[in-house]
């Protein structure tokens, strides 16, 4: 598939540009140092939809990943797959007018205005991909995968980040929501330092704001925790495979 830039219509270009501004205003108060540098990185501006061609040029350049278009959510197998090999799955499809504060399935906004930018970020992307490849392992085990989701979930779409001036955001799936944006950084949500273990047995929701977030340290700190996740999800997927031989 190809991103079709002649099929945006003019509703198309008033959403990303609406979007754009919105969040951009709640950016440098809440989103991480490696978010805000990437966004200039890539280029992005609220008049025009971006060009995957000229995004993957950068991206590559900097850390060697690309933009795959794909029509929307994607099979394990192939999210896995292309994480694996450094290519990002993006929709290139934008909500409608109506839609703009909630979308049951993530847009193009989300996945390039709240992604990309983090895919400039070296240590951020060798954890994707580590992670994509232990994902590989495990397609077909619906346990695995629901647990993996969970890792996913809190960090690379609902993940905070301590950094020197405070409390910071480097999840999409905050990023690309304003309203999100302002409540996870108050004093209501919970915030607990991450922990694989605790996010491998923590189950989320999809369809309201979270009820707690997760902490790192640094993006180094994610990718080194990739030999815990290998061990937590073997262990627990053996302890499931134990208890169903047992029941």
């Amino acid at each position: 598939m190809k991103q079709i830039y002649g099929h945006y219509t003019d509703e198309d270009f008033q959403v990303w540009k609406i979007l754009y501004e919105r969040q951009i205003k709640n950016l440098p108060e809440a989103a991480c140092d490696a978010h805000m540098e990437g966004l200039e990185k890539v280029i992005f501006v609220p008049s025009e939809i971006p060009h995957f061609d000229g995004t993957n040029e950068i991206l590559e350049k900097l850390t060697g990943w690309r933009l795959a278009v794909v029509p929307g959510i994607v099979p394990d197998y192939t999210f896995f797959e292309l994480m694996s090999n450094r290519r990002f799955p993006a929709t290139t499809w934008l909500r409608k007018m109506e839609e703009l504060d909630y979308l049951e399935e993530p847009d193009m906004f989300h996945d390039v205005f709240a992604h990309v930018p983090l895919l400039t970020n070296q240590a951020f992307v060798d954890f994707l991909q580590e992670l994509s490849k232990i994902g590989l392992g495990y397609v077909g085990n619906d346990y695995a995968i629901e647990i993996l989701s969970r890792i996913y979930w809190f960090t690379v779409e609902f993940g905070l980040i301590q950094e020197q001036q405070g409390l910071r955001i480097y999840g999409a799936g905050i990023l690309s929501s304003a309203g999100e944006t302002k409540f996870c950084l108050s004093d209501k949500p919970p915030k607990h330092d991450f922990d694989v273990r605790t996010i491998a047995q923590t189950d989320y929701r999809k369809d309201v704001f979270q009820e707690q977030y997760f902490v790192i340290k640094s993006f180094e700190q994610l990718y080194q925790s990739l030999p815990e996740i290998k061990e937590v999800l073997a262990e627990m997927v053996e302890k499931r495979k134990e208890e169903s031989v047992l029941a």
